[in-house]
């Protein structure tokens, strides 16, 4: 058995959802498909598709190994586009989505380098906070600022993401400087509307580790106004270092209880999996991992 050639088919099979499109696919005869499948099974000593006469369903066990055998398939497409264009410019349209805030503050001075390097990509970048789905919406890849879930999605780090609680000067004298976590309760906290748990989160201190949950007089969907609004002493905050390092630099805002962390999550290039990733695409990624990562200016800029 070509045990490459069964991965590959066991793969299509899923996708397509029977023996006889993976087949045609791979213009082999269905008998040979299933026949593929069966000795793929036969070596692994577990069943990984169920088989009835109207559809066919994964194993447990098939489950874990589609997933496994898409991302290895995946790697070994790119390792071979890899090898094949490195004597060709990257070219052609790269649609890219992107949250906005990180985009208006940061991507637009790389961007212009970029496409100064690679004059032949066309780049089409949305600026939208929330979530998009690649495939539906035809992009090539977003920039995601999150703890990741599980998904068919290949992500890529391109640096820390680290998050500040933060408040002006002026609020803290009027309300008062919390030296506990506990004394966070008495303030106004402004929240992002769509963080995973927007009026709550963990602060670490060494050994120690604590939940707060925070209430406040203001949920907006963008990082920008509730930066502003912290600014102008409405309340505390908890923002991305990227968002307010020009802030914390002119006093504008500081850091409150800065003994306490809160953990940091990731900025990701996410795409989707199961194809070869194109040298436009990698040659961004590339990019953006060599502007941002794994030490951002703005936290090397910190006081």
């Amino acid at each position: 058995m070509d045990k490459l050639q069964a991965m590959q088919l066991f793969v299509r099979v899923v996708d397509a959802g029977s023996y006889t499109a993976a087949a045609d696919q791979m213009e082999i005869s269905r008998a040979l498909a299933s026949k593929l499948v069966q000795s793929l099974e036969e070596q692994l000593g577990v069943r990984l598709l169920h088989r009835t006469t109207r559809k066919l369903s994964l194993t447990e066990a098939g489950e874990r190994y589609y997933q496994r055998v898409s991302e290895i398939l995946s790697n070994l497409s790119e390792a071979e586009a890899a090898a094949s264009e490195l004597q060709v410019e990257p070219r052609g349209q790269l649609r890219v989505s992107a949250p906005m805030s990180f985009a208006i503050h940061h991507l637009g001075a790389a961007i212009a380098e970029f496409q100064q390097r690679h004059p032949r990509i066309e780049l089409e970048l949305s600026l939208n906070d929330r979530q998009v789905d690649l495939v539906e919406e035809g992009f090539d890849l977003a920039i995601r600022i999150a703890r990741l879930a599980d998904s068919s999605l290949v992500a890529r780090r391109i640096a820390p993401c680290r998050l500040l609680l933060v408040a002006s000067p002026a609020y803290l004298d009027r309300v008062g400087w919390p030296q506990q976590p506990q004394d966070l309760a008495a303030h106004n906290f402004l929240s992002y509307t769509l963080a995973a748990r927007r009026d709550e989160f963990v602060l670490v201190n060494g050994e120690q580790r604590t939940a707060v949950n925070l209430k406040g007089s203001l949920r907006v969907n963008n990082g920008d106004v509730i930066a502003s609004a912290a600014v102008a002493g409405l309340g505390l905050c908890l923002s991305p270092s990227f968002l307010i390092w020009q802030r914390l630099r002119h006093g504008e805002l500081v850091r409150v209880l800065p003994q306490w962390q809160v953990p940091s999550i990731g900025m990701h290039a996410v795409y989707p999996a199961g194809r070869a990733l194109p040298a436009k695409t990698r040659t961004f990624i590339d990019f953006l991992v060599e502007r941002f990562g794994p030490e951002p200016y703005w936290d090397q800029a910190e006081p």
